[in-house]
Formats: structure tokens, C-alpha cells, sequence
């Protein structure tokens, strides 16, 4: 089968180029070298890492990180009850992303009552604390300041009790660097919970919330000069294929909801929602959706090593085993 191939550089509105490919020997092993040197390596099949996205009773715990790199992490967490401080960032924005449940961000900038597919964007140095309810959600610390592409659909608003039964408390505040990690706290100490609440009514600035749209598209909306980080709405297959190859950017796709099956030059794997997956840059993909497909989509201009155990890895991608995924997703 004929398939076209986008050549694509991070932040670029369109291909650097498109290139006619024959996708049988795109996905293909190499052919034996006739020099007496190895010039290449042999790379394992992409790692996919998979956490519910429902609430799974369990203790307190700090968020389980995911990916990472020296100016970048994504975690996961879940929770139920109040986060044991508030915390404050030095040198990264915190982004969330809500999975499942429901969760009350409290801000000096206002309050926000999440719901699932909502982002939002702490701005660093502003003190937060989450009281969660059976959920789950994602969190991105980018280097600040991180640039907000897309209009909210609501902003952050100030909100006291920032939600029924709340009753100020001892409250410590955490001061972090190196991107909120445990033991790189700067400083700890006894906050006034009520003083840093009331703190939005002498702040101009508010938090915006973004929502997965409907559209069948690519929304980024976040950046930096070298980090993207949005959605991509997917349409269930129409037989056609064409593959995305980023030359200066590692990326990392989190399976909202849908099934879509992963074809990369490291092998296929079918992802479902709660599925991380890294595709790292210069290597050819693309998804074939067995229906409707969301998924969040973080570009790295840096290596973003995966810093938890894989699930399980991607199959060879057979001829046989490409077939069967189109046919899967045209029944």
C-alpha cells in the first residue's frame, strides 16, 4: 500500500515535506548489511506503561512519575482527601489534566472545581492545594513561563469555603525546585490556610480551564520554545494512512478514550484509554482507530525517558498483524 509520510518539526503549522512511501518497507526490518561493520543498532519495541483511570482505594501517596527529563515530568496520582500542604513551585508551571472524579483546586488565584477532561495551569510561585474525591488526573511540570494557545472555557474564581465541610486548619507550605520532586524541598513551614485563600481578592491574574473539544483535529494548548502539549481528536478509520515522523521532538501519548491501534517503526500495539506510550524522535507512526479516539500529546524537544516499569511492549509489525488491525477497526 502507497502511504504518505509528513515530515514534521516542533512548533511547524505544516510539513517540512511529504514523502510517497511503499508502507510495507516502511515498517520492514533492514536489509542485511553487506559491510563486515554494524552500522546500526537493534532497538527493543516501544514500552507502553498503563494505570487505571478509575479510583482505586489506597492509601495516600505522592504522585508516581512517569516520564522525566532535567526540565520536564509527567506524573500520574490519584486521590481522595486533601493533599497533607500546599505547595509552591520555583521554576516550573504545573499542569493538570483531570482523567476521572472530581477535584477542588485551591488557589491563590481563585478556585477551580475540575472535571474530567479539564486542563488547567498553575503559574509558578502560586501556592495550590487539591482536595480529590475518588479521582484521578495526569500532571505536567513544564519550565516556566509555559503560553496558553487556546481560549478557556471558564477562569478560576475566588470561592470561600472553597468547598462544603472545608474548615481551616494547621496547614504546612512546601517551597520546591527541581520540579516539585520529593526531597527537594527548599522549605517547609506553617501557612495561614484562610490568608492564602483570601489572597485572590488582591490578585488580578486568574487560571484558565481548557476542555477536550469535539473537533476532529490536533489542539495545542500549551508551549514553550521547545514543549507542545494539547489533544488530538481522531474520527474512526476511513482506510487511509498517513504517517507522522518528528525529527526534533520525543513524544508522549496518553489514551483518553477510544481504541486506536499504534503502527510505528518500532512495532504495533493496540492502546486503550489509561495507555502511556514514548515515540521517540524520528520515528515514523500512526494510529488506526477502531472508533472515535482522543488522546493528549506532549512534544519534548528533549530525550523524555520513561522513569516507571512498562505494562508490556509493542508486537513486530507483520504484514499479518497490520491487516488484522484494519480489518478490526473497518468491521
Amino acid at each position: 500500500m502507497r502511504v504518505i509520510e509528513d515530515v514534521m518539526v516542533i512548533g511547524s503549522d505544516g510539513p517540512l515535506r511529504s514523502i510517497d512511501r511503499d508502507e510495507h518497507l516502511l515498517l520492514a526490518s533492514p536489509y542485511p548489511s553487506k559491510i563486515p561493520v554494524k552500522l546500526w543498532n537493534e532497538h527493543e519495541f516501544l514500552p507502553v506503561v498503563h494505570f487505571p483511570q478509575e479510583y482505586v482505594e489506597q492509601r495516600f501517596a505522592p504522585p508516581r512519575g512517569v516520564y522525566e527529563n532535567d526540565q520536564l515530568r509527567v506524573e500520574w496520582q490519584v486521590m481522595n482527601g486533601r493533599q497533607p500542604f500546599y505547595h509552591r513551585n520555583c521554576d516550573v508551571d504545573e499542569i493538570s489534566y483531570q482523567i476521572d472524579g472530581e477535584r477542588t483546586l485551591m488557589t491563590e488565584l481563585g478556585v477551580i472545581e475540575h472535571l474530567p477532561g479539564e486542563f488547567s495551569r498553575i503559574p509558578r510561585g502560586v501556592g495550590h492545594d487539591n482536595y480529590g474525591r475518588q479521582e484521578s488526573h495526569l500532571l505536567f511540570y513544564l519550565p516556566a513561563p509555559v503560553a496558553e494557545l487556546a481560549e478557556p472555557v471558564r477562569t478560576s474564581q475566588p470561592v470561600m469555603p472553597p468547598f462544603p465541610g472545608w474548615v481551616p486548619g494547621e496547614a504546612n507550605e512546601a517551597v520546591t525546585q527541581c520540579m516539585g520532586t520529593v526531597g527537594h524541598d527548599i522549605v517547609v513551614f506553617p501557612t495561614d490556610e484562610t490568608s492564602l485563600l483570601e489572597r485572590v481578592h488582591a490578585e488580578p491574574e486568574r487560571m484558565r480551564v481548557h476542555a477536550i473539544g469535539d473537533g476532529v483535529t490536533t489542539t495545542w494548548i500549551y508551549a514553550t520554545p521547545t514543549i507542545r502539549l494539547g489533544y488530538v481528536n481522531m474520527a474512526a478509520d476511513d482506510g487511509s494512512r498517513r504517517y507522522r515522523r518528528t525529527l526534533d521532538a520525543d513524544e508522549i501519548q496518553y489514551q483518553v478514550s477510544g481504541i486506536r491501534t499504534l503502527v510505528t517503526q518500532r512495532g504495533i500495539v493496540e492502546l486503550h484509554p489509561g495507555d502511556f506510550v514514548r515515540i521517540p524522535l524520528g520515528l515514523a507512526h500512526t494510529g488506526i482507530t477502531h472508533e472515535r479516539s482522543t488522546h493528549i500529546s506532549l512534544l519534548s524537544h528533549l530525550e523524555l525517558p520513561q522513569v516507571v516499569d512498562a505494562t508490556r511492549t509493542a508486537d513486530p509489525c507483520t504484514p499479518e498483524r497490520l491487516a488484522a488491525a484494519v480489518e478490526r477497526s473497518q468491521a
